[in-house]
Protein backbone atom coordinates (compact mmCIF):
# COMPACT_ATOMS: atom_id res chain seq x y z
CA UNK A 1 0.00 0.00 0.00
CA UNK A 2 1.26 3.43 -0.85
CA UNK A 3 2.32 5.50 2.15
CA UNK A 4 0.41 9.15 2.64
CA UNK A 5 3.25 11.17 1.08
CA UNK A 6 2.92 9.03 -2.02
CA UNK A 7 -1.18 9.20 -2.12
CA UNK A 8 -0.83 12.98 -1.73
CA UNK A 9 1.45 13.18 -4.79
CA UNK A 10 -0.89 10.29 -6.56
CA UNK A 11 -4.26 13.60 -5.60
CA UNK A 12 -2.16 16.42 -6.82
CA UNK A 13 -2.81 16.39 -10.51
CA UNK A 14 -6.73 16.10 -10.03
CA UNK A 15 -7.00 18.47 -7.21
CA UNK A 16 -4.53 20.95 -9.24
CA UNK A 17 -7.77 20.21 -12.03
CA UNK A 18 -10.24 20.92 -9.49
CA UNK A 19 -8.36 24.29 -8.55
CA UNK A 20 -7.90 25.87 -11.64
CA UNK A 21 -11.77 25.12 -12.08
CA UNK A 22 -13.03 26.96 -9.05
CA UNK A 23 -10.89 29.78 -9.94
CA UNK A 24 -11.90 30.07 -13.25
CA UNK A 25 -15.28 30.21 -12.10
CA UNK A 26 -14.36 32.66 -9.26
CA UNK A 27 -13.01 35.10 -12.27
CA UNK A 28 -16.27 34.37 -14.32
CA UNK A 29 -18.43 34.95 -11.63
CA UNK A 30 -16.52 38.38 -10.63
CA UNK A 31 -16.52 39.81 -13.93
CA UNK A 32 -19.87 39.17 -15.67
CA UNK A 33 -20.36 42.54 -16.22
CA UNK A 34 -23.83 43.99 -17.47
CA UNK A 35 -24.58 47.18 -19.56
CA UNK A 36 -27.11 48.31 -20.82
CA UNK A 37 -28.23 52.05 -22.57
CA UNK A 38 -31.73 54.02 -22.01
CA UNK A 39 -32.78 57.30 -22.87
CA UNK A 40 -34.61 60.19 -20.47
CA UNK A 41 -37.70 61.43 -21.54
CA UNK A 42 -38.17 63.82 -24.41
CA UNK A 43 -37.12 67.42 -23.62
CA UNK A 44 -37.46 70.56 -26.26
CA UNK A 45 -35.49 73.51 -25.97
CA UNK A 46 -35.35 76.78 -28.45
CA UNK A 47 -32.66 79.17 -28.13
CA UNK A 48 -32.26 80.82 -24.72
CA UNK A 49 -34.60 78.14 -23.08
CA UNK A 50 -34.51 76.02 -20.12
CA UNK A 51 -35.14 72.71 -18.98
CA UNK A 52 -35.23 71.60 -15.26
CA UNK A 53 -36.87 68.31 -14.70
CA UNK A 54 -37.60 65.49 -12.74
CA UNK A 55 -38.49 62.12 -13.84
CA UNK A 56 -39.57 59.38 -12.01
CA UNK A 57 -39.94 55.59 -12.95
CA UNK A 58 -37.20 55.96 -15.51
CA UNK A 59 -35.06 52.66 -17.14
CA UNK A 60 -32.83 51.10 -14.64
CA UNK A 61 -31.43 47.96 -14.56
CA UNK A 62 -33.42 45.30 -11.90
CA UNK A 63 -32.81 42.49 -9.13
CA UNK A 64 -30.06 42.85 -6.70
CA UNK A 65 -27.16 44.28 -8.26
CA UNK A 66 -24.02 46.11 -7.52
CA UNK A 67 -23.52 49.19 -9.68
CA UNK A 68 -20.88 49.70 -11.61
CA UNK A 69 -20.86 52.67 -13.18
CA UNK A 70 -23.50 55.12 -14.65
CA UNK A 71 -22.09 57.28 -17.17
CA UNK A 72 -24.64 60.02 -19.36
CA UNK A 73 -24.68 62.51 -22.22
CA UNK A 74 -27.47 64.75 -23.85
CA UNK A 75 -28.09 63.92 -27.87
CA UNK A 76 -30.16 64.90 -30.55
CA UNK A 77 -33.28 62.82 -32.10
CA UNK A 78 -30.49 61.37 -34.24
CA UNK A 79 -28.47 59.95 -31.08
CA UNK A 80 -25.48 62.66 -32.26
CA UNK A 81 -24.10 63.92 -28.72
CA UNK A 82 -25.27 67.87 -28.38
CA UNK A 83 -22.23 70.53 -27.52
CA UNK A 84 -21.77 71.96 -24.26
CA UNK A 85 -21.47 75.22 -26.46
CA UNK A 86 -25.25 74.81 -27.87
CA UNK A 87 -26.36 73.15 -24.75
CA UNK A 88 -24.98 73.79 -21.47
CA UNK A 89 -25.63 70.46 -19.32
CA UNK A 90 -25.43 72.71 -15.86
CA UNK A 91 -25.93 68.66 -14.14
CA UNK A 92 -28.00 65.37 -14.06
CA UNK A 93 -28.27 63.66 -11.02
CA UNK A 94 -29.69 60.15 -10.60
CA UNK A 95 -31.64 59.02 -7.32
CA UNK A 96 -33.57 55.85 -6.21
CA UNK A 97 -36.83 55.94 -4.07
CA UNK A 98 -39.36 53.49 -3.10
CA UNK A 99 -43.03 53.43 -4.63
CA UNK A 100 -46.31 51.25 -3.94
CA UNK A 101 -46.20 48.19 -6.58
CA UNK A 102 -49.95 49.00 -7.60
CA UNK A 103 -48.44 52.46 -8.36
CA UNK A 104 -47.56 52.34 -12.23
CA UNK A 105 -47.71 55.72 -13.21
CA UNK A 106 -44.54 57.07 -14.83
CA UNK A 107 -44.46 61.21 -12.91
CA UNK A 108 -42.20 63.98 -14.71
CA UNK A 109 -42.27 66.51 -12.99
CA UNK A 110 -40.56 70.52 -12.73
CA UNK A 111 -39.45 71.87 -9.98
CA UNK A 112 -42.30 73.95 -8.84
CA UNK A 113 -44.39 70.55 -9.32
CA UNK A 114 -43.30 68.57 -6.30
CA UNK A 115 -43.40 64.98 -5.72
CA UNK A 116 -46.58 64.69 -3.27
CA UNK A 117 -47.49 61.06 -4.40
CA UNK A 118 -48.76 59.04 -1.07
CA UNK A 119 -46.55 56.80 0.84
CA UNK A 120 -43.32 57.64 -1.68
CA UNK A 121 -40.27 56.67 -0.22
CA UNK A 122 -36.73 58.03 -0.38
CA UNK A 123 -33.65 56.05 -1.04
CA UNK A 124 -30.85 58.61 -0.70
CA UNK A 125 -27.42 57.73 -0.15
CA UNK A 126 -25.18 57.37 3.09
CA UNK A 127 -24.16 61.31 2.82
CA UNK A 128 -24.37 63.94 5.34
CA UNK A 129 -26.42 66.68 3.41
CA UNK A 130 -29.97 66.31 5.60
CA UNK A 131 -32.54 68.53 3.77
CA UNK A 132 -33.41 66.71 0.76
CA UNK A 133 -30.30 68.24 -1.42
CA UNK A 134 -27.59 65.34 -2.74
CA UNK A 135 -29.17 62.41 -1.79
CA UNK A 136 -28.27 61.02 -5.60
CA UNK A 137 -26.17 58.12 -6.23
CA UNK A 138 -24.75 59.27 -9.56
CA UNK A 139 -24.43 62.86 -10.78
CA UNK A 140 -22.11 65.33 -13.04
CA UNK A 141 -22.59 67.80 -14.75
CA UNK A 142 -20.98 69.85 -17.96
CA UNK A 143 -17.66 67.24 -17.24
CA UNK A 144 -19.84 63.83 -17.54
CA UNK A 145 -18.25 62.99 -21.15
CA UNK A 146 -14.31 62.51 -19.72
CA UNK A 147 -14.69 61.91 -15.81
CA UNK A 148 -14.54 58.32 -15.07
CA UNK A 149 -17.16 56.74 -13.35
CA UNK A 150 -16.19 53.29 -12.73
CA UNK A 151 -16.15 51.42 -9.75
CA UNK A 152 -13.09 48.75 -9.19
CA UNK A 153 -13.37 44.71 -8.32
CA UNK A 154 -14.61 43.11 -6.15
CA UNK A 155 -16.43 46.42 -4.93
CA UNK A 156 -20.11 47.90 -6.15
CA UNK A 157 -23.15 50.17 -4.79
CA UNK A 158 -25.77 47.81 -3.75
CA UNK A 159 -29.11 48.10 -4.61
CA UNK A 160 -32.41 46.03 -4.67
CA UNK A 161 -32.01 44.06 -1.79
CA UNK A 162 -35.06 42.76 -1.15
CA UNK A 163 -34.10 42.86 2.63
CA UNK A 164 -33.73 46.76 2.15
CA UNK A 165 -37.24 47.50 0.26
CA UNK A 166 -40.23 47.71 2.48
CA UNK A 167 -43.22 45.63 2.33
CA UNK A 168 -45.80 46.23 -0.58
CA UNK A 169 -42.88 48.93 -2.26
CA UNK A 170 -40.90 48.26 -5.16
CA UNK A 171 -37.35 50.38 -5.99
CA UNK A 172 -37.16 52.62 -8.33
CA UNK A 173 -35.45 55.32 -10.00
CA UNK A 174 -35.61 59.07 -10.91
CA UNK A 175 -33.43 61.29 -12.81
CA UNK A 176 -33.05 65.19 -12.90
CA UNK A 177 -31.63 67.03 -15.91
CA UNK A 178 -30.89 70.56 -15.85
CA UNK A 179 -29.75 71.64 -19.41
CA UNK A 180 -29.58 75.21 -21.03
CA UNK A 181 -29.55 76.03 -24.78
CA UNK A 182 -27.20 78.84 -25.31
CA UNK A 183 -27.75 79.08 -28.89
CA UNK A 184 -27.60 82.91 -29.92
CA UNK A 185 -26.81 83.82 -26.47
CA UNK A 186 -26.09 87.43 -25.30
CA UNK A 187 -23.94 86.20 -22.64
CA UNK A 188 -23.25 82.32 -22.52
CA UNK A 189 -21.45 82.15 -19.72
CA UNK A 190 -23.61 84.46 -17.60
CA UNK A 191 -26.32 82.22 -19.21
CA UNK A 192 -24.73 78.76 -17.65
CA UNK A 193 -23.73 80.95 -14.40
CA UNK A 194 -27.85 81.91 -13.92
CA UNK A 195 -27.00 85.75 -13.46
CA UNK A 196 -30.62 86.82 -12.55
CA UNK A 197 -30.11 89.89 -14.72
CA UNK A 198 -29.90 87.66 -18.40
CA UNK A 199 -33.11 85.65 -16.99
CA UNK A 200 -35.14 88.72 -15.92
CA UNK A 201 -36.07 86.72 -12.68
CA UNK A 202 -36.91 88.58 -9.56
CA UNK A 203 -38.96 85.93 -7.82
CA UNK A 204 -38.26 81.87 -7.35
CA UNK A 205 -39.77 79.13 -9.02
CA UNK A 206 -41.92 78.99 -5.71
CA UNK A 207 -43.11 82.51 -6.29
CA UNK A 208 -40.60 83.94 -3.14
CA UNK A 209 -38.68 87.24 -4.18
CA UNK A 210 -35.11 86.87 -4.33
CA UNK A 211 -32.57 87.32 -1.29
CA UNK A 212 -31.64 90.75 -1.18
CA UNK A 213 -28.13 90.76 -3.12
CA UNK A 214 -28.86 86.84 -4.93
CA UNK A 215 -26.98 87.78 -8.32
CA UNK A 216 -27.51 84.08 -10.01
CA UNK A 217 -27.57 80.53 -9.33
CA UNK A 218 -30.32 78.29 -9.22
CA UNK A 219 -33.04 80.66 -8.52
CA UNK A 220 -33.11 82.39 -11.72
CA UNK A 221 -32.62 79.39 -14.56
CA UNK A 222 -35.17 76.88 -13.18
CA UNK A 223 -37.41 75.29 -15.65
CA UNK A 224 -39.06 77.41 -18.23
CA UNK A 225 -36.73 80.56 -17.65
CA UNK A 226 -35.48 82.13 -20.59
CA UNK A 227 -32.06 83.62 -20.61
CA UNK A 228 -31.47 86.72 -23.01
CA UNK A 229 -30.34 86.39 -26.62
CA UNK A 230 -29.19 88.62 -28.89
CA UNK A 231 -31.17 91.26 -30.74
CA UNK A 232 -32.97 89.30 -33.42
CA UNK A 233 -31.54 85.77 -33.30
CA UNK A 234 -33.67 83.21 -34.37
CA UNK A 235 -33.40 79.51 -33.83
CA UNK A 236 -35.30 76.60 -33.85
CA UNK A 237 -36.62 74.12 -30.73
CA UNK A 238 -35.19 71.01 -30.89
CA UNK A 239 -35.55 67.75 -29.19
CA UNK A 240 -33.11 65.91 -26.82
CA UNK A 241 -32.26 63.50 -24.55
CA UNK A 242 -30.01 62.19 -21.66
CA UNK A 243 -28.46 59.46 -22.70
CA UNK A 244 -27.48 57.63 -19.83
CA UNK A 245 -25.00 53.74 -19.54
CA UNK A 246 -25.40 51.43 -16.48
CA UNK A 247 -22.95 49.20 -16.21
CA UNK A 248 -23.54 46.44 -13.34
CA UNK A 249 -22.80 42.84 -12.13
CA UNK A 250 -24.99 40.70 -9.84
CA UNK A 251 -24.62 40.70 -6.52
CA UNK A 252 -22.47 37.75 -5.08
CA UNK A 253 -20.22 36.94 -1.98
CA UNK A 254 -17.48 38.16 -4.48
CA UNK A 255 -18.60 42.19 -4.28
CA UNK A 256 -17.88 44.13 -1.83
CA UNK A 257 -20.69 47.26 -1.43
CA UNK A 258 -19.37 50.96 -0.99
CA UNK A 259 -21.17 53.58 0.61
CA UNK A 260 -22.04 57.05 -1.10
CA UNK A 261 -20.88 59.99 0.73
CA UNK A 262 -21.69 63.89 -0.94
CA UNK A 263 -19.79 66.35 0.97
CA UNK A 264 -20.59 70.64 0.28
CA UNK A 265 -18.38 73.32 0.93
CA UNK A 266 -21.38 75.04 1.88
CA UNK A 267 -22.73 72.94 4.57
CA UNK A 268 -23.24 74.94 8.07
CA UNK A 269 -23.44 71.94 10.13
CA UNK A 270 -23.90 72.30 13.89
CA UNK A 271 -24.09 70.06 16.59
CA UNK A 272 -27.56 69.76 19.10
CA UNK A 273 -28.91 67.88 21.61
CA UNK A 274 -31.63 65.20 20.69
CA UNK A 275 -33.47 62.26 22.54
CA UNK A 276 -30.80 60.29 21.74
CA UNK A 277 -27.62 62.81 22.67
CA UNK A 278 -25.93 64.76 20.55
CA UNK A 279 -26.41 64.48 16.73
CA UNK A 280 -25.28 66.81 14.08
CA UNK A 281 -27.35 68.94 11.49
CA UNK A 282 -25.91 69.35 8.21
CA UNK A 283 -27.69 72.32 5.87
CA UNK A 284 -25.98 72.24 2.64
CA UNK A 285 -26.66 74.73 0.32
CA UNK A 286 -25.09 73.58 -2.37
CA UNK A 287 -24.04 76.78 -4.43
CA UNK A 288 -22.05 79.92 -3.63
CA UNK A 289 -20.83 83.04 -4.95
CA UNK A 290 -16.95 83.84 -6.36
CA UNK A 291 -16.18 87.28 -6.29
CA UNK A 292 -13.70 89.33 -8.47
CA UNK A 293 -10.29 89.77 -6.74
CA UNK A 294 -10.61 93.30 -8.49
CA UNK A 295 -12.50 94.67 -5.67
CA UNK A 296 -10.09 93.75 -3.48
CA UNK A 297 -7.30 94.92 -5.34
CA UNK A 298 -5.64 92.09 -5.74
CA UNK A 299 -4.19 90.76 -8.96
CA UNK A 300 -2.32 88.21 -10.67
CA UNK A 301 -1.08 84.55 -9.02
CA UNK A 302 -3.79 86.05 -5.69
CA UNK A 303 -6.35 85.94 -8.00
CA UNK A 304 -8.22 82.56 -6.57
CA UNK A 305 -10.61 82.21 -4.28
CA UNK A 306 -10.33 79.45 -1.73
CA UNK A 307 -13.70 77.96 0.53
CA UNK A 308 -12.65 75.30 3.43
CA UNK A 309 -14.85 73.63 5.90
CA UNK A 310 -13.66 71.27 8.41
CA UNK A 311 -16.69 68.42 8.88
CA UNK A 312 -17.13 65.63 11.68
CA UNK A 313 -17.50 62.42 9.33
CA UNK A 314 -19.51 59.88 11.08
CA UNK A 315 -18.72 56.77 9.82
CA UNK A 316 -15.55 54.79 9.23
CA UNK A 317 -14.00 52.79 6.33
CA UNK A 318 -11.66 52.66 3.70
CA UNK A 319 -11.96 55.48 0.55
CA UNK A 320 -12.23 53.49 -2.57
CA UNK A 321 -13.03 56.23 -5.21
CA UNK A 322 -13.16 60.35 -5.08
CA UNK A 323 -14.20 62.92 -7.81
CA UNK A 324 -15.15 66.77 -7.17
CA UNK A 325 -17.81 68.74 -8.98
CA UNK A 326 -17.15 72.46 -9.81
CA UNK A 327 -18.44 74.95 -12.30
CA UNK A 328 -16.87 77.39 -14.85
CA UNK A 329 -14.20 79.20 -13.01
CA UNK A 330 -13.51 75.91 -11.14
CA UNK A 331 -9.26 74.81 -10.70
CA UNK A 332 -9.90 71.65 -8.19
CA UNK A 333 -11.19 70.59 -4.87
CA UNK A 334 -9.60 68.76 -2.42
CA UNK A 335 -10.24 66.70 0.67
CA UNK A 336 -7.86 66.44 3.78
CA UNK A 337 -7.04 65.27 7.20
CA UNK A 338 -6.78 67.68 9.72
CA UNK A 339 -3.14 67.29 9.58
CA UNK A 340 -3.05 68.22 6.56
CA UNK A 341 -2.67 64.72 4.65
CA UNK A 342 -4.66 64.69 1.61
CA UNK A 343 -7.08 62.01 0.69
CA UNK A 344 -8.07 63.04 -2.95
CA UNK A 345 -7.27 65.94 -4.99
CA UNK A 346 -9.96 66.99 -8.08
CA UNK A 347 -8.95 69.01 -10.44
CA UNK A 348 -10.69 69.96 -13.71
CA UNK A 349 -10.08 69.45 -17.41
CA UNK A 350 -10.49 72.34 -19.69
CA UNK A 351 -12.04 71.62 -23.89
CA UNK A 352 -9.72 73.17 -26.12
CA UNK A 353 -12.05 72.81 -29.49
CA UNK A 354 -15.15 72.86 -30.66
CA UNK A 355 -15.83 69.18 -30.70
CA UNK A 356 -17.75 67.71 -27.91
CA UNK A 357 -16.50 66.46 -25.46
CA UNK A 358 -13.64 68.98 -26.30
CA UNK A 359 -15.25 72.36 -26.06
CA UNK A 360 -12.87 75.28 -25.29
CA UNK A 361 -13.15 77.15 -22.26
CA UNK A 362 -15.65 74.04 -20.12
CA UNK A 363 -14.98 72.44 -17.99
CA UNK A 364 -15.19 68.58 -19.88
CA UNK A 365 -13.95 66.21 -17.25
CA UNK A 366 -12.71 65.99 -13.56
CA UNK A 367 -9.51 63.42 -12.51
CA UNK A 368 -10.52 60.86 -9.92
CA UNK A 369 -9.09 59.23 -7.35
CA UNK A 370 -8.56 55.29 -7.50
CA UNK A 371 -6.63 55.27 -3.79
CA UNK A 372 -4.99 51.18 -3.14
CA UNK A 373 -7.61 49.55 -1.68
CA UNK A 374 -6.86 49.53 2.62
CA UNK A 375 -4.43 52.83 1.82
CA UNK A 376 -6.70 55.18 3.21
CA UNK A 377 -8.73 54.66 6.06
CA UNK A 378 -11.37 57.46 7.49
CA UNK A 379 -12.23 56.45 10.91
CA UNK A 380 -15.24 56.84 12.95
CA UNK A 381 -15.47 60.88 13.89
CA UNK A 382 -12.70 61.83 12.07
CA UNK A 383 -12.28 65.42 11.34
CA UNK A 384 -11.77 66.25 7.54
CA UNK A 385 -11.22 69.69 5.32
CA UNK A 386 -13.15 70.29 2.45
CA UNK A 387 -11.06 73.00 0.31
CA UNK A 388 -13.12 74.21 -3.12
CA UNK A 389 -10.76 76.41 -5.04
CA UNK A 390 -11.74 78.81 -7.95
CA UNK A 391 -10.74 81.63 -10.70
CA UNK A 392 -11.16 84.85 -8.92
CA UNK A 393 -10.28 87.10 -12.07
CA UNK A 394 -13.80 87.44 -12.72
CA UNK A 395 -17.12 87.11 -10.65
CA UNK A 396 -19.00 83.90 -10.47
CA UNK A 397 -22.63 82.89 -9.52
CA UNK A 398 -24.39 79.60 -8.59
CA UNK A 399 -20.52 78.12 -8.24
CA UNK A 400 -20.55 74.48 -6.74
CA UNK A 401 -18.13 72.42 -4.00
CA UNK A 402 -19.26 69.11 -3.85
CA UNK A 403 -17.45 66.31 -3.43
CA UNK A 404 -18.32 62.59 -4.24
CA UNK A 405 -16.67 59.14 -1.78
CA UNK A 406 -16.87 56.05 -2.10
CA UNK A 407 -16.24 54.46 1.10
CA UNK A 408 -15.80 50.35 1.79
CA UNK A 409 -16.89 49.38 5.37
CA UNK A 410 -14.35 45.94 4.94
CA UNK A 411 -11.68 44.79 2.55
CA UNK A 412 -12.24 41.81 0.54
CA UNK A 413 -11.86 38.34 2.48
CA UNK A 414 -8.94 36.28 1.29
CA UNK A 415 -10.07 33.61 -1.17
CA UNK A 416 -8.68 30.43 -0.46
CA UNK A 417 -8.66 28.16 -3.51
CA UNK A 418 -7.85 24.23 -3.32
CA UNK A 419 -4.56 25.42 -4.83
CA UNK A 420 -3.55 27.22 -1.71
CA UNK A 421 -4.87 24.49 0.32
CA UNK A 422 -3.16 21.61 -1.96
CA UNK A 423 0.14 23.53 -1.51
CA UNK A 424 0.17 23.81 2.12
CA UNK A 425 -0.78 20.34 2.66
CA UNK A 426 2.27 19.32 -0.01
CA UNK A 427 4.77 21.43 1.47
CA UNK A 428 4.41 20.30 4.95
CA UNK A 429 4.62 16.47 3.50
CA UNK A 430 7.99 17.47 1.47
CA UNK A 431 9.26 19.21 4.65
CA UNK A 432 8.98 16.00 6.32
CA UNK A 433 10.19 13.24 3.91
CA UNK A 434 12.50 12.67 1.19
CA UNK A 435 10.78 11.43 -2.07
CA UNK A 436 14.09 11.53 -4.10
CA UNK A 437 17.72 12.58 -3.75
CA UNK A 438 20.24 14.43 -6.32
CA UNK A 439 22.92 12.49 -7.97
Amino acid sequence: MANHSQRWLLLVPILLALSITCAHAISKSASKMKSAVFLSPKFVLGPGSVENKFYYNIDFPKGHIALKSFNAEVVDEAGNPVSLQETYLHHWVVARYYAPKDDKEVLNYNGNQKLQRPGYISGRNSGICQKGLLGQYFGLGSETRKTATHIPDPYGIEVGNPAEIPDGYEERWMINVHAIDTRGAEDKLGCTECRCELYNVTVSEFGRPLKPGYKGGLECCYDGTQCRLKQGFVGARRSLYLRYTVKWVDCNSFIVPVKIYIFDVTDTWKKSDGSSGLKLEHDCKVEYEVESCSSTGMVGDACVHSKRISLVMPFGGYVIYGVAHQHSGGIGSTLYREDGQVICSSIPAFGKGDEPGNEAGYIVGMSTCFPQPGSIKITNDETLILESNYSSTIDHTGVMGLFYLLVAEQLPKPVHSFYSLVQVRFTSRVKSQTFFSLP
